[in-house]
Parts: C-alpha cells; sequence; structure tokens
C-alpha cells in the first residue's frame, strides 16, 4: 500500500480547562470520605448557588459536565461503577466526611416548596384545600372548578367547599392548573438536590436505603440492648454489664429457696420468724377458738416482712416479667450504652 493511500492518524487534543476540571473533580473524589451524585435538574441557578453556600463546611458540591464527571469518576482507583452508572441528565457530584445517612438528612431537610411549571410531572397528589381563597369573586371560580376544585362564591369571596384533588401523582400539570395554583400561592413541589447514589468506606447506598425513621432505628436499637441483656440474665451468661443483675437474682433466688426449705441461716433469721408467724396467724385465724392464737400475740401486729422476702414463685414471675419487657430499656446506663453511635450514625 502506498503512502498516499494510507489512512491518516489523527491524535485527540484535549483542550487545558477539560484537563484542569477532570483534575479538580478527582482532587474532590480524594479529598472526602462519602462520594454522591446528586440530581439538580429545575433548580435555578441562584437557587443552586445558595445551596452550595449552605453546605459550605459539611459538604462540597460540584457541578461539570457529565463526561468529565465520567471521566474522574472512572479515573478513581476506588471503583464509582455504581455512581458512573447514575451520571446522565444534570448532575453534580457531592463529596462530605459526614456518613451517608447524615448526607440524605442534610440534603433533605434543605428542600423548599415551589411552584410547580406546565408540563412537569406532580410528584405527589395536588389538592386545593377547603376554605376562603380570599378572592374576589369573578371568573376565577370557573377556573377553579375546570381544574378540578368544589368551588362556589359565598360571603362576598371564592370559596372552596371541601380539599379538592386536582391532580394525581405522575399525571402532567397543565398550563391552566399551574396558574390556578399559582394564583392561590399553592407550591406542590420541593426544590432540593436529590442525592441519587452515594458511595462510602467501599459501600454504596440507594436513597432507600437512606431514608429511614432516625427514632423508630433508635427505638429498635434499644429494645434489641433490653432484650441481650434479658436474655444474658436468662441465661445466666455473665457480661460487664450484667454480672450486678446476675448477682442480685441469684442472691433472691438463694433467699427464696432457703426460706421455701426453712434452712437456718444468719441471714434469713428474721425472714423465717416472719413466715413462721404469718403461717401461724394464718391457721389461727381458720380455726373457731379466740384462744388459737398464743395471748402474747393478740391485739399484737404481725412483724413487717423485709423487702427482700419472696417466694420462689414470685422470683419466677419477675424472671417472665423480664422476658416480657424486651421492647423496652431496662434502665437509663442500657440505653446510652445501646445507642451512643446512633448520633455519630445519622449526623
Amino acid at each position: 500500500m502506498s503512502a498516499e493511500s494510507q489512512p491518516e492518524h489523527k491524535t485527540e487534543v484535549i483542550p487545558e480547562w477539560k484537563r484542569e476540571e477532570v483534575d479538580a473533580l478527582t482532587a474532590l473524589i480524594e479529598r472526602y470520605e462519602s462520594i454522591g451524585v446528586v440530581n439538580i435538574a429545575g433548580i435555578p441557578s441562584k437557587q443552586l448557588q445558595k445551596m452550595r453556600r449552605d453546605l459550605h463546611g459539611s459538604a462540597e458540591l460540584r457541578v461539570s459536565r457529565n463526561t468529565l464527571l465520567t471521566r474522574a469518576l472512572e479515573a478513581s482507583a476506588q471503583g464509582f461503577d455504581e455512581l458512573t452508572g447514575l451520571v446522565g441528565g444534570q448532575v453534580g457530584l457531592i463529596g462530605t466526611d459526614d456518613n451517608p445517612f447524615g448526607l440524605y438528612k442534610e440534603l433533605e431537610a434543605s428542600k423548599t416548596p415551589a411552584p410547580i411549571n406546565p408540563g412537569e410531572v406532580a410528584p405527589n397528589d395536588i389538592v386545593i384545600p377547603e376554605g376562603d381563597t380570599g378572592i374576589d369573586p369573578g371568573p376565577f371560580v370557573g377556573e377553579l372548578q375546570q381544574v378540578g376544585a368544589n368551588a362556589r362564591i359565598d360571603s362576598g369571596s371564592i370559596q372552596v367547599l371541601e380539599d379538592s384533588t386536582v391532580l394525581e401523582a405522575g399525571e402532567e400539570v397543565s398550563a391552566q392548573l399551574a396558574n390556578v395554583l399559582n394564583e392561590l400561592g399553592i407550591e406542590p413541589k420541593e426544590v432540593g438536590l436529590d442525592l441519587q447514589g452515594v458511595y462510602s468506606e467501599g459501600v454504596f447506598f440507594e436513597p432507600e436505603e437512606l431514608a429511614i425513621d432516625i427514632e423508630e432505628y433508635r427505638a429498635d436499637v434499644q429494645s434489641a440492648v433490653a432484650a441481650g441483656r434479658n436474655l444474658s440474665v436468662n441465661a445466666v451468661y455473665p457480661t460487664a454489664r450484667t454480672a450486678d443483675a446476675l448477682v442480685s437474682k441469684a442472691s433472691n433466688e438463694a433467699r427464696s429457696l432457703g426460706l421455701f426449705a426453712a434452712i437456718e441461716s444468719p441471714d434469713i433469721a428474721d425472714d423465717l420468724v416472719s413466715k413462721a408467724d404469718a403461717q401461724m396467724r394464718a391457721l389461727a385465724a381458720v380455726i373457731d377458738d379466740e384462744e388459737a392464737l398464743p395471748e402474747e400475740l393478740r391485739g399484737v401486729d404481725a412483724p413487717a416482712a423485709t423487702e427482700t422476702t419472696e417466694s420462689t414463685e414470685e422470683t419466677a414471675e419477675e424472671t417472665e416479667d423480664a422476658e416480657d419487657a424486651e421492647s423496652e430499656p431496662d434502665d437509663e446506663d442500657d440505653d446510652d450504652g445501646g445507642a451512643e453511635g446512633l448520633g455519630e450514625m445519622f449526623g
């Protein structure tokens, strides 16, 4: 083949600004423990800048071309395959040293209500609430009725007679409905950074995995701690947290056994006398004879039983009660010990 017929090889020249942008994105990825992809579609530029400023100190947001985001993620040695698959549409890269749960919570809390535009899909059911619209009688009552609201003129203004669902989630917003909602000041959507996924310490998290009820989770952990403590006590498995309870339980059971078997011991002598006195008085009470009770005990109150005196059956019942109380923490120390890491986990 002659030199003239050989195909011409061209070397792609990457502009310097692209190299610098990829380097900046790579530095962001390496700087933070958690890296995520956020959807920024529909957020006005001014509001996006405010969100970036609000995140200062806790997270860093960087928006760039998708090709450059992909290149930076692929160049990382950590293997962000899941994140790379999320790069599409209008997205940005966010980095933080916070854990994924804390990042998700912060982004969700930063969202604000916003008007919905014609052609957008309703994120949830759109409801025009019952009440006085504050709008003077006029053509607007007809517009309300056309979009599906139960409205009429009453007491000199336009009234909505009941909560009216005018659009269901997933349906497209018409221009007429958008105008009606804007006139009423109804903002049916939230604007903010939607976390699409986050990679932290070698684990990829989807938004559904991060959207948890923290208080419910905390209660579950505390319940598990209480259940574990009760299991340790009932199985006589000593730990640093249950040793005192096991010793106390063994002491009570030994005292109950001594009372039941009438074992003479200085530790339970008073309780044995109290038990014998109670039994004697109970027997005298069922005998139809005024002299059944010795004269020196007549008119004398029975000695009060000590607080630690209990029957074997009562001890068994308390053990069963402990098993049934798994859903409630046994004491404040256990609560603190079981939930002490939740603050770090959720931010």
